[in-house]
């Protein structure tokens, strides 16, 4: 059943009989573990229920209720040692069970603890119970003492702490001038920012993503419709708390916080403003038209113009009359001049008004500027 040698035919025995058999006969009164061993049982019930650690390290402050992780801490954290290399990617670690475990659940693709409340798997049991307690029971049981925030897990409280009270950024981008709290950042704005990666592609339409919480998003909000906060001013519905924020500081709050050093606009979003500042200074169009010669400033740009002008799409109809149009807000313009007769650009130098501000500024040059 697997390759494992025992120097007694007891341990074969007791080894065949807890991992091959699932015998598990030592139950904890405390909480639902159970164990194969009745010395596992009673370490589980000093180390955990007890919160016994009788194993100092001489190095540092730390305690542990095995002696085993003791020696694991020191040669993996004091020596520096990882003497189990992955030969599928670059990861090294200290202890034999996390490198089996990356190589199971990272490039075997294992996810074997399915949550029985949702339809997320997890390749650690540890993780399940994690995802229970966070997602399912809403439990946030590591409080900060420097502020009130919670947290789930202790290990993000730390980051936290680290990050956020002690303004610790240890880890610097090679690349750039750009620095981090966490490595997990550094690592994901270089494959990112740097090598341009989208590893995460939609299943149900051609977008990729730079991360898995952004597809599962774009997933919940786009493609089943899934709009839960709304505007207390307005209709307007989001998918995004974050969005709902912004929408109400921009809209209704009228905040433009990100100015322009070269001229004297304002944006409501920082990449409003990098668009901005590459396209209308720098004069930027890095975005071409491989049916024509038309370039333009952003990629979206492109796509609606590959749409509208040369697949001849117009997808927004109007209720009103038979006009059909490839832009929602060409729509929402036609209906609000057209149908609803509104002209809400007055002329300050004669008595005239426009449906469009562009049409406006043409009869401003035209007429009052050629006089």
């Amino acid at each position: 059943m697997c390759e494992k040698k025992f120097g007694l035919k007891s341990n074969l025995l007791i080894h065949f009989k807890i991992l091959h058999e699932g015998h598990k006969d030592y139950a904890c009164d405390y909480c639902e573990k159970k164990f194969g061993q009745k010395r596992y049982l009673l370490l589980h019930i000093k180390t955990v229920h007890d919160g016994r650690k009788d194993y100092a390290c001489n190095k540092c402050e730390k305690k542990f209720g095995r002696k085993h992780n003791l020696l694991l801490h020191q040669s993996i954290v004091h020596a520096g040692r990882k003497d189990y290399p992955c030969d599928k990617c670059e990861k090294t670690f200290g202890d034999r069970r996390n490198f089996l475990r990356h190589q199971k659940t990272v490039h075997e693709g294992q996810k074997n603890y399915a949550c029985d409340q949702c339809e997320k798997k997890f390749g650690h049991k540890y993780h399940l119970r994690l995802h229970k307690k966070t997602v399912h029971e809403s439990r946030k049981d590591f409080v900060c003492d420097k502020c009130e925030k919670k947290f789930g897990r202790k290990s993000t409280l730390l980051l936290h702490i680290t990050t956020v009270h002690e303004n610790r950024k240890d880890f610097g981008c090679d690349k750039c001038e750009k620095i981090f709290g966490h490595k997990f950042s550094l690592v994901f704005h270089q494959k990112t920012v740097h090598e341009g990666r989208k590893d995460h592609a939609c299943d149900k339409c051609e977008k990729k993503f730079r991360d898995q919480s952004t597809l599962t998003r774009h997933r919940k909000t786009v493609h089943e419709g899934c709009k839960n906060f709304t505007c207390d001013k307005c209709e307007k519905v989001f998918g995004q708390k974050s969005d709902l924020f912004n929408h109400q500081k921009i809209i209704h709050e009228g905040r433009k916080d990100y100015a322009c050093v070269d001229c004297e606009k304002k944006f409501g979003f920082k990449s409003q403003l990098l668009d901005h500042q590459r396209i209308v200074h720098e004069g930027r169009k890095d975005y071409a038209c491989d049916n024509c010669k038309k370039s333009f400033g952003r990629k979206s740009d492109l796509l609606k113009h590959q749409t509208i002008v040369h697949e001849g799409r117009k997808d927004y109809a109007c209720n009103k009359c038979e006009n059909k149009f490839g832009e929602r807000r060409t729509l929402m313009q036609h209906q609000k001049t057209v149908h609803e007769g509104r002209k809400d650009f007055a002329c300050d130098k004669c008595e005239r008004k426009f449906g469009q501000k562009s049409n406006l500024i043409r009869h401003q040059q035209t007429v009052h500027e050629g006089c």
